[in-house]
C-alpha cells in the first residue's frame, strides 16, 4: 500500500489554495504591520510572533512528494512550498483559536483516526511507508492530532452555528420545482472499486492493491467491515480504487433507465435485480466492483412530502452556508492576526528568478 501519508500534507483545510498564485503573493505580504526588521534566513512566515521555519516547510514537502513520480521542477517546488506556507499560517492561526477553547482531541480520537489512516496497512507495510516519508510515528500521530484539532475548532466555530429552517427549504423547492420532475425511473448507484493490478488511486487512504493476493485480502476486510455495519460511503471514500467517485463517497449519483438499458450486460443485469439497499459484486478481468443501490426514483414530479426531496434540500443549502462562513471564518482569522509571509516576499522580490527555497536542505 502506498501514499498513506499524503493525507496529512493535503488535509481537510485545503480551501486557501482556491486562491490564485498571484492573490497569495500580494496579500500574503500585506497582512499585519508588526514585523521583525532582520528576520533570520530560515524563518519563512511570522504569525502572531510564532515562526514558521524553512526546515518545517521541507519536511512537509518531502511528506506530500510521490515516491514513484517525476521530480518537480524548481518551480513547482517553490509554487508547492508557497502553498505549504500559507496552510502552516492557517493551521497556526486554528492551533491559537484551539488553545483558546481548549479544543484537545483524546487519545482514543487520535488512535481511531490513525487506525483509520492506515487502512489495511501491516506493522511492516506502515514502517516502510513511514521511512519513505521521512518521519517517525510520533511524528505522524502528532500530525493526525493537528488535524483533528483544526477539525474541531471549524465543526465548533463554523458548521456547528449553520442551520438551514423549513421555510428556507420551502422556498427553495417551491422556486426550483423543474428540478424534481423525474422524467424516467431513476437509480442512485454507488460503488467500491478494488483492482488487483497497481491503480493511481485517489481515496483517502491512497490504499491500492497492487497483486491479485492484497485485492483478495482488501475485498475481504470491506466485507467484513460492511457486515459490522460500517458506512458503504465511509469505505469507499478510504478505500475504492476508482479516482472520480471513491472522493464522493463512492457516489455515482441518479443514473437514468436510458443509461441502464444501454449497460453491458453484467451491470444492467445486476442493477435491474437489485432492490434498494442490497449490494452486488461485479468482475471484469482484474477489476471487482461493489456495486449498491441507494434507491430508485419512478418517474413524474416529486414533492416536498417526499423526506429524500426536503433532507436534499437542506443538506445542499447547510454545505453551501457552511462552504461561505468557513472561507469568511478564515479570512477573518488572518485580518485580525499579524502575519508576514517572508517566503512570498522572496519570491517577489527575485522579480522572476528562482531563491533558492526549491532545494530542500
Amino acid at each position: 500500500m502506498r501514499g498513506i501519508l499524503h493525507l496529512l500534507y493535503t488535509s481537510s483545510i485545503m480551501l486557501m489554495r482556491s486562491a490564485s498564485a498571484a492573490l497569495l503573493l500580494l496579500t500574503a505580504t500585506a497582512c499585519g504591520s508588526a514585523t521583525p526588521a532582520t528576520p533570520a534566513p530560515d524563518v519563512w512566515a511570522v504569525v502572531n510572533g510564532t515562526e514558521i521555519r524553512r526546515d518545517k516547510v521541507d519536511k512537509y514537502y518531502q511528506g506530500m512528494l510521490d515516491p514513484g513520480a517525476p521530480t518537480p521542477s524548481e518551480e513547482e517546488a517553490v509554487g508547492a512550498k508557497l502553498g505549504l506556507v500559507d496552510e502552516l499560517i492557517t493551521e497556526t492561526l486554528l492551533l491559537a483559536r484551539a488553545t483558546e477553547l481548549k479544543i484537545v482531541p483524546t487519545a482514543e480520537e487520535i488512535d481511531k483516526a490513525i487506525a483509520e489512516r492506515r487502512g489495511t496497512m501491516s506493522d511492516a507495510d506502515y514502517a516502510r511507508e513511514l521511512e519513505a516519508r521521512k518521519t517517525t510515528a510520533e511524528e505522524f500521530r502528532a500530525g493526525v492530532s493537528r488535524e483533528l484539532t483544526k477539525a474541531k475548532v471549524l465543526e465548533q466555530d463554523v458548521t456547528g452555528k449553520v442551520s438551514v429552517t423549513d421555510e428556507e427549504v420551502t422556498a427553495y423547492f417551491e422556486k426550483n420545482q423543474a428540478q424534481f420532475n423525474v422524467p424516467e425511473r431513476q437509480y442512485h448507484l454507488a460503488q467500491i472499486v478494488v483492482s488487483a493490478v497497481p491503480t493511481q488511486v485517489n481515496n483517502q487512504q491512497n490504499d491500492d492493491a497492487r497483486s491479485p493476493l492484497e485485492a483478495q485480502r482488501k475485498l475481504e476486510m470491506i466485507a467484513a467491515r460492511l457486515k459490522d455495519g460500517e458506512n458503504f460511503a465511509a469505505l469507499a471514500a478510504n478505500f475504492s480504487e476508482d479516482p472520480a467517485s471513491a472522493q464522493n463517497g463512492g457516489d455515482l449519483g441518479m443514473v437514468g433507465q436510458a443509461q441502464i438499458d444501454q449497460a453491458p450486460p453484467q451491470l444492467r443485469s445486476a442493477v435491474m435485480r437489485m432492490k434498494p439497499g442490497e449490494l452486488n459484486t461485479i468482475t471484469n478481468g482484474p477489476t471487482t466492483t461493489l456495486l449498491a443501490l441507494v434507491r430508485v426514483i419512478e418517474p413524474g414530479q416529486r414533492s416536498l412530502s417526499d423526506p429524500q426531496v426536503k433532507d436534499g434540500i437542506k443538506t445542499a443549502l447547510t454545505e453551501r452556508r457552511v462552504q461561505l462562513l468557513q472561507g469568511a471564518y478564515l479570512a477573518r482569522l488572518r485580518d485580525d492576526a499579524t502575519v508576514v509571509n517572508y517566503l512570498a516576499r522572496q519570491v517577489v522580490d527575485a522579480q522572476g528568478k528562482l531563491p533558492d527555497a526549491a532545494v530542500v536542505r
